[in-house]
């Protein structure tokens, strides 16, 4: 079986479809023997190529320009286009982008709804535009894969895709998320980020339906709760601009008067995200929608009690193994982290659950479930 994979977000490892890429395509190439792979992605002056690819896997770039216009036109053209001149059998895009013709059956991976749930995010012709423009694709792509149960409902019911058409394939953390410390590498990544002794976390993006205005209210119950001992420190890429759907965060914190106990920590290296959630007392995941609640896996894998949301994304995945409140009760949240900080039997408990509860997710399933829908897509066409 030959599958070509669209890695437009192959060289974005930070970004949710660029991890889903880069594991899928190495479990995919570790486990499944008679599986062959060509990777397709924009050839650019900002791609001139794609790092860390296994040695048995084939690559193929395709020029196009840079852009919004040229991502269009290499998911609608060039995609394709370069499927049917490696000889593919079977054509995947792994994220919300699949083309409206293809010379082969098209697997398309719809992570969320987001930019067609929250109004905030396609407010803009261009985004209204896309958004068109991807859902129709959808609706004629031979099979639909999405990471929970929870899209798998919005798919079906706002796309209209039938149910037969679309197969839920949970994730799942990398290996490299473990609860077993390293002394010199934990020492050595608490002293390059300048880590506190104590500190909650959050990690992850910072657009509006994260919730992270929310996350911050709740702050000023656990400010009063723990005094100064215990900053909440903000992983990931920090936003350089405010918008519609990215909150003045600054200025909010300045409201709140947490300028002394919110620290942004900017962006994470892959490799030190373990430590930081191994260190760190509690990690905190408030949004109020997700495709697949990725994050509180790894910290569950890491041995971090978790406090999240109620959100059908996130409470699909995380089950009883972490503190789940309503995303809008801020005095609950707060009540919650303070909680799992000062109980000490209650963070037992929690990661004890989310250590067994992280053994129920793995790539190699993951990849074993994919290939047997590329396997029957090829049958039925």
């Amino acid at each position: 079986m030959h599958v070509a994979i669209n890695a437009f977000f192959w060289n974005q490892p930070f970004t949710g479809s660029g991890q889903y890429t880069r594991q899928l395509v190495y479990h995919l190439n570790r486990f499944v023997s008679d599986l062959d792979i060509t990777l397709v992605f924009p050839l650019n002056e900002a791609n001139k190529g794609l790092d860390d690819v296994p040695p048995s896997v084939r690559v193929k770039g395709v020029e196009t320009r840079l852009g919004n216009l040229g991502k269009v036109i290499f998911e609608q053209y060039g995609f394709p286009r370069a499927c049917r001149e490696v000889g593919a059998e079977l054509a995947h895009v792994p994220y919300w982008g699949s083309p409206m013709r293809s010379p082969v059956p098209v697997v398309v991976t719809i992570h969320d709804l987001i930019t067609l749930i929250f109004r905030e995010y396609h407010r803009t012709t261009s985004a209204k535009l896309y958004n068109a423009l991807v859902s129709a694709s959808a609706r004629g792509a031979s099979h639909v894969l999405t990471d929970s149960n929870a899209s798998k409902s919005d798919i079906i019911s706002r796309l209209e895709i039938p149910e037969k058409d679309v197969t839920t394939v949970y994730l799942a953390p990398s290996p490299d998320f473990s609860a077993e410390d390293n002394f010199l590498i934990d020492m050595a990544v608490r002293k390059k980020y300048d880590l506190p002794d104590f500190y909650t976390l959050y990690l992850g993006g910072y657009t509006l339906h994260k919730n992270i205005t929310t996350l911050l209210l709740a702050y000023t119950y656990v400010n009063q709760g723990l005094g100064d001992d215990y900053p909440l420190i903000l992983a990931g890429k920090k936003p350089t601009t405010v918008g519609p759907h990215i909150p003045d965060y600054d200025a909010y914190i300045k409201k709140l008067g947490l300028e002394d106990h919110v620290r942004w920590l900017g962006y994470v290296d892959e490799a030190d995200k373990p430590v930081l959630y191994r260190e760190a007392e509690t990690f905190i995941f408030p949004s109020r929608y997700e495709g697949f609640g990725l994050p509180p896996l790894e910290a569950m894998a890491c041995g971090t009690p978790v406090v999240t949301t109620t959100a059908p994304g996130v409470s699909e995945i995380v089950g009883d193994a972490a503190m789940a409140v309503d995303p809008d009760e801020e005095k609950r949240f707060g009540g919650a982290i303070i909680a799992t900080v000062l109980q000490e039997n209650l963070a037992q408990d929690l990661r004890q659950r989310g250590l067994e509860r992280v053994k129920e997710f793995s790539w190699e399933k993951t990849a074993g479930e994919t290939v047997s829908v590329y396997a029957n897509t090829i049958d039925k066409s």
